[in-house]
C-alpha cells in the first residue's frame, strides 16, 4: 500500500439505484474526514444526469486538486467500462464510468464493482485487515454480492451470488430477501446459508469469509449456526465499505 502515501485523501461515491453517496477518505485510517453526503439518484438516471450529480456532490467537499475519485457501481465494469445495468437507465452499457466522472468533475477517477469497493474496504480498513490468504466477502441483502480476494489483490466482477446450487440461483435461497419473502426463522435461513457457503469453500477455499450487509448487524443470530472449515466474521465497515474501498483503489489500485 505504499502507493497510497502520495495522496493523502481520496473521495469515495457509492452509486445506488435510489441514492448516492459520497464522502472524502482519510487513505490512512480509512476514515471520513468529512460527513457523509447523500443526493437521490435522478429518475431518468441516465450516464448524463448522474455525471451532474457527481459534480454537484464533489463539488460539496473542499478536496485537493489532485485528490482522485473511485465510485463504486451497481453493475459489473470491464476495466471501467459497464458491461451490463440492471439498476440504472439503460444507457449506462458501454459507458467509460472513469472518463464520465473525470469530464464532470476533472478528478482522475477509478470505478469498481460495489461488492468488490465492499470487499476492498474490508480488508484494508475493516473485518479483514491485514489477513492473507482467500479472502471472501459475501453481501447478504435483496441479493448475494460477492468479493474474492486472494493476498490483498481483488479478482474483479464475481458474481458469487448467481451460482447454481441444487438447481436454483443461489441468490434466490439463500439472500436476506429470501428469508423476509418466505418468514424463514433464523434457523432454516442458517441452512441455506450453510449449504451456500460450503459450496463456495469447495469451489475457492477461502481462508476467511467476511458477511456484509445490514443483516450483519444481527451476525450473532446466524453466524454460530455455521459449519465451516473457514473462518467466518461479520463485516465492520458496513454501509461505509463501498465509499471507503473505492476511494482506496483510486488511491492505490492494486
Amino acid at each position: 500500500m505504499a502507493e497510497q502515501r502520495e495522496h493523502q485523501v481520496a473521495f469515495g461515491i457509492d452509486i445506488g439505484g435510489s441514492g448516492i453517496k459520497g464522502a472524502p477518505v482519510d487513505l490512512t485510517t480509512g476514515e471520513f474526514t468529512a460527513d457523509r453526503q447523500r443526493i437521490r439518484t435522478p429518475h431518468h438516471s441516465t450516464p448524463e444526469a448522474v455525471g451532474e450529480i457527481l459534480a454537484e456532490l464533489i463539488g460539496g467537499f473542499d478536496l485537493p486538486d489532485d485528490a482522485p475519485v473511485g465510485v463504486a457501481f451497481p453493475a459489473p465494469l470491464d476495466h471501467g467500462v459497464v458491461r451490463f445495468i440492471a439498476n440504472l437507465h439503460k444507457s449506462w452499457k458501454g459507458v467509460d464510468l472513469p472518463a464520465l466522472v473525470r469530464e464532470a468533475t476533472g478528478h482522475e477517477a477509478v470505478a469498481v464493482n460495489d461488492a468488490d469497493a465492499a470487499g476492498v474496504g474490508e480488508q484494508r480498513y475493516g473485518a479483514a485487515q491485514g489477513r492473507d490468504g482467500v479472502v471472501l466477502l459475501a453481501t447478504l441483502g435483496t441479493g448475494i454480492g460477492s468479493a474474492l480476494l486472494v493476498d490483498g489483490v481483488l479478482v474483479p466482477n464475481t458474481e458469487l451470488g448467481h451460482l447454481e446450487i441444487d438447481g436454483h440461483d443461489a441468490e434466490s435461497r439463500a439472500a436476506e430477501s429470501a428469508r423476509d419473502r418466505e418468514d424463514l426463522s433464523w434457523e432454516k435461513w442458517a441452512k441455506r446459508l450453510q449449504r451456500y457457503f460450503e459450496t463456495v469453500e469447495m469451489l475457492l477455499s477461502p481462508d476467511l469469509i467476511v458477511v456484509g450487509g445490514g443483516i450483519s448487524k444481527q451476525h450473532e443470530k446466524f453466524l454460530p449456526l455455521l459449519d465451516l472449515r473457514a473462518e467466518i466474521i461479520p463485516a465492520t465497515l458496513r454501509n461505509r465499505a463501498g465509499i471507503v474501498g473505492a476511494a482506496s483503489l483510486a488511491a492505490s489500485p492494486h
